[in-house]
């Protein structure tokens, strides 16, 4: 099976590696074409655009970073509906909202194409292990046709139904997680402030009713203060953004979801400002926020004036 693949950040890099290890033939486009270069030593072929990649392969899978970016290589110039046509499938496997999945199955289906959202629930190491969570909705035929590839790329993948049921139930993982991540930062520096060992904390955690494999992999590089950007700060930011909006559309309050929301959006904005890291800091470094007084100073600040009197 010949397979298009668009976009080749953290995720879609480790995502068209493994299809290439499982014998797949696959044909990469990124926005900077130099990132390709990786993936034709692993045996990938290079598009030059978006349309080239439609052209030359039946399956196209696109991994992008937010609704925006999703949206540009479907309308822009050289895009993908410069080629889409009867016969051909089109997978969007970015985490967007579901209006603009709607908008692309729309786009894609009046060009004879078939279309299948496939968002999935995993980070970088997921990724890099085929261990990723699919969760997919569109066209059913299409589910079926490209199993094979979701296999190597998945442990599990669901069948949601219709277009905009992958990308809610995504938005719903997102904000959890983010919720959860929060809270359990304050609790390793609660811990520590307190006089306790935050690495002992952990071990209770683990083997208590809210044991997960987020906490369990996560913990410890938090209190190693290491942050590398497998799932970068400013994309869990707009996951939640993007999950608070998807509430107010069914009239769901969120008071939780939107005081984490609150923390990482300061958050990605004071790293950026002070680092220059464009918030390519992972999620969980919301820890080393909590550990900084200065940071909280500013975000008692910043949340007073967003308060109004």
């Amino acid at each position: 099976m010949e397979i298009g693949f668009l976009g080749l950040g953290i995720m879609g890099k480790a995502m068209s590696i493994n299809l290439l290890r499982h014998g797949f033939k696959v044909t990469v486009w990124n926005r900077t074409l130099s990132k390709c270069d990786e993936l034709v030593e692993h045996g990938a072929s290079i598009g030059e655009t978006p349309a080239a990649v439609i052209k030359k392969c039946k399956y196209t899978i696109a991994m992008l970073s937010d609704p925006s970016a999703a949206l540009s290589v479907i309308f822009d110039k050289d895009g993908v509906l410069e080629q889409i046509s009867n016969g051909k499938g089109y997978i969007d496997m970015s985490t967007v909202d579901d209006d603009t999945s709607l908008k692309i199955s729309e786009a894609i289906k009046a060009k004879g194409g078939d279309f299948l959202e496939a968002p999935v629930s995993g980070s970088k190491k997921p990724a890099e292990d085929g261990q990723l969570v699919i969760l997919a909705a569109g066209d059913k035929a299409l589910y079926d046709e490209v199993l094979p590839a979701f296999d190597v790329l998945g442990k599990k993948s669901f069948y949601l139904g219709e277009v905009g049921n992958g990308a809610k139930m995504k938005l719903v993982v997102n904000m959890i997680m983010g919720s959860m991540m929060n809270a359990f930062s304050e609790g390793l520096t609660l811990a520590e402030r307190s006089g306790l060992n935050p690495a002992t904390l952990l071990d209770v955690l683990d083997l208590g009713a809210i044991s997960n494999a987020m906490f369990k992999m996560k913990g410890p590089t938090m209190l190693k203060n290491s942050y590398s950007p497998a799932f970068p700060l400013k994309h869990q930011q707009k996951d939640m953004r993007l999950a608070l909006a998807l509430g107010d559309e069914n009239a769901v309050s969120m008071p939780v979801a939107a005081a984490a929301n609150e923390v990482i959006l300061f958050h990605n904005i004071f790293r950026c400002q002070k680092n220059q890291t464009n918030g390519q800091y992972f999620f969980s470094s919301n820890f080393q926020v909590n550990k900084d007084e200065t940071v909280f100073f500013y975000l008692i600040f910043f949340l007073c004036l967003m308060t109004p009197p």
